[in-house]
């Protein structure tokens, strides 16, 4: 056997040196990646936002760092992935409670506009960091909420300038998750829901990106409708909250505007507020006399600056609560008392033109110029000519359909996803114990209207006109009673009432009354309809009367037919009539 011969002195220290080398340079690299690990990916590259599995493992790493943080799942997604959660709380208790405010704050339902998925991640993990944490608030931070649009990642936002990819508006069933908060036909929503029942936060803000004009301002937001709120909630939200967030955002470099939502062509003609009826993230959470934000960053500043925005925008919302927490919370139990209490409630509002107030606005100076595309009048806004100047702003509301709200609802079983849903939203019911008539005041839909082309799969009703019948109805063991001295009750009217706007009617639920399932032979009922007009002068009256206000009428002899059917015991009671009936 041929002997080994060792290395040299010099040859074994080169090794050794060699080896070092090596291993400084691994740990240098490995303590470079545990430095870069505490930057989010956008801070790597600013003109990039996070991807979903990078939010999910972005928030977990705080969560094991972290005592004061938790990262939940909360439910599922349409998609198959689960929604999340983060919680802070400088206590380290994760749960909701009367006496400490809730923040929730929402991102990517459009994650398309993802400024608040990456501004969420850094202010969580400075506030863990910097041990910031309020000690009366809960801050709730949804990572993403549109997994599924976050997931479907490339650009399909043609007016936006950065990041370079970024999710869709849609989700996996190509809903609008900010349209679906009433109707909530979405995994995302029904997790959503079940979620701000057991927060109960009293304060919301949902992040987005704008659209449409421009101008200098990088953010704008708008307020939950204020002439919707219980006046204790809207009148600090309106008189304290907003222009105290309105300062702290001027001082951070970003003064702000109502989301420009223009009057006329240009955001010159002035502005008016939004109506955010309950179909919309802060409308859901006025139902619950919860205030709420929708920022919307300008789409065509660069993407840093749309970050930061609302990066600053948050983190006030966030000292405001702290600073003002007490306040907040009486108000919104005085409002919930009043609540239970309340015998009216507008279904629906309209734009009152004649209040008129000015706001000071940062814009651009609107020029035409002809298209090179068509070779027609074009708009656009030179940058070359800022303007500072007061501009019209209209945001009063007032109501023009109100009800009064019965004692009780009863609710047959046979409608369980209505049902699902007043319980989700935190409505109590309880079950009839017995078949049982009872004498109730049902409504009739005597009319409404539709639109030709679906709007998020539905048909929505509008314009619905009702008429109201005593009528004793039996009912059955398992059936429901709603009644209506509880803190939900906005909820309660809102949806059940079939005029309101964003009601269970409006989104089609009760769409199979409106179907007759039986009727008559021509033929037969000829003879039939002839002995009743012989017989019964009111109702020849009646048959009269139509004939000559009515000429399509008089000119049809199925119409005048069918308008004496429906006089007879053999038309169906329950042909439009609407199964949720009112009780006193």
């Amino acid at each position: 056997m041929k002997p080994v011969s060792l290395p040299s002195n010099a040859y074994f220290l080169r090794l050794v040196s060699l080896s070092w080398g090596v291993i400084n340079l691994l740990s240098g690299s490995l303590f470079a990646q545990s430095k870069v690990s505490m930057l989010t990916p956008y801070e790597r590259d600013t003109n990039q936002t996070a991807t979903y599995p990078q939010i999910i493992s972005w928030y977990q790493q705080l969560d094991k760092q972290y005592e004061q943080a938790k990262l939940v799942e909360v439910g599922k997604t349409d998609i198959g992935k689960p929604l999340h959660l983060f919680l802070l709380a400088a206590d380290k208790q994760f749960t909701a409670r009367p006496d400490r405010v809730t923040l929730l704050i929402n991102n990517g339902i459009h994650p398309g506009e993802p400024e608040g998925i990456d501004a969420c991640m850094m202010l969580a993990r400075d506030l863990l960091k910097a041990s910031k944490l309020p000690k009366n608030v809960l801050l709730a931070i949804v990572p993403v909420y549109n997994v599924d649009g976050s997931l479907n990642r490339g650009v399909s936002r043609v007016n936006q300038n950065g990041p370079v990819s970024y999710g869709f508006r849609g989700n996996a069933r190509n809903l609008n998750l900010n349209r679906d908060f009433i109707k909530a036909e979405a995994e995302n929503t029904r997790s959503f829901q079940q979620m701000y029942q057991s927060l109960k936060p009293q304060v919301l803000v949902d992040n987005h990106t704008s659209d449409g004009a421009d101008y200098q301002h990088v953010l704008t937001y708008f307020s939950t409708q204020k002439d919707k709120l219980h006046q204790a909630v809207s009148g600090y939200m309106t008189q304290t909250f907003q222009p105290e967030l309105d300062k702290m955002l001027a001082a951070k470099g970003f003064p702000s505007a109502p989301y420009v939502n223009h009057m006329g062509d240009t955001p010159e003609s002035g502005l008016m507020g939004y109506n955010d009826s309950p179909r919309y993230s802060t409308g859901y959470a006025a139902l619950f006399n919860c205030f709420g934000f929708t920022l919307e960053t300008h789409m065509w500043k660069a993407y840093p600056a749309r970050v930061k925005a609302s990066y600053v925008f948050d983190e006030a919302v966030l000292r405001l609560c702290e600073r003002d927490a007490q306040t907040i919370l009486a108000n919104q139990q005085r409002a919930d008392k009043a609540v239970q209490q309340q015998t009216s409630f507008p279904l629906s509002y309209k734009w009152d033109r004649s209040k008129v107030d000015s706001i000071t606005f940062l814009g651009y100076e609107a020029v035409y110029k002809p298209s090179e595309v068509s070779g027609l009048k074009r708009l656009y806004y030179d940058r070359t000519k800022p303007f500072t100047k007061r501009i019209p702003y209209r945001n009063t509301f007032v109501a023009d359909v109100e009800v009064d709200k019965p004692g009780a609802y009863i609710i047959p079983q046979a409608w369980p996803e209505v049902i699902m849903l007043l319980k989700r939203n935190g409505v109590k019911l309880q079950t009839l114990s017995r078949d049982t008539v009872i004498t109730v005041s049902a409504y009739y839909i005597a009319d409404y209207k539709s639109p030709q082309r679906p709007y998020e799969g539905h048909f929505i009703h509008s314009g619905v006109k009702l008429r109201t019948d005593q009528q004793s109805i039996q009912f059955y063991k398992g059936d429901y009673l709603v009644k209506t001295d509880q803190a939900t009750n906005r909820f309660i009217v809102e949806t059940l009432e079939p005029q309101g706007i964003d009601s269970f009617f409006a989104w089609n639920f009760f769409d199979s009354i409106l179907d007759q399932k039986e009727y008559f032979s021509d033929y037969i009922f000829e003879d039939t309809a002839a002995d009743l007009v012989k017989n019964n002068s009111a109702l020849r009256k009646q048959l009269d009367e139509k004939r000559a206000s009515d000429k399509a009428f008089a000119e049809s002899a199925d119409a005048q037919l069918d308008f004496i059917y429906r006089q007879t015991p053999y038309y169906e009671k329950t042909h439009n009539r609407y199964p949720v009936y009112r009780l006193k």
